[in-house]
């Protein structure tokens, strides 16, 4: 439970700093995500789980 909290934490302290740090930024690409197709947005966060599952396991491992 702790190392879920753990990661709970580091998601929040990175979302907080997009926010913080590049506004302007996230404004855009939210401009931009009705313009995607919903099989690309789908792939791309496949894509970004699997990588995420991959790296946990790497350094876990």
């Amino acid at each position: 439970m702790q190392d879920f909290l753990t990661g709970l934490a580091f998601f929040l302290i990175i979302e907080g700093l997009v926010y913080a740090l590049a506004p302007r930024f996230l404004i855009e690409m939210a401009k931009l995500l009705p313009s995607v197709s919903e099989g690309r947005l789908r792939a791309f966060g496949l894509a970004a789980t699997a990588l995420g599952v991959a790296s946990v396991w790497f350094l876990r491992g």
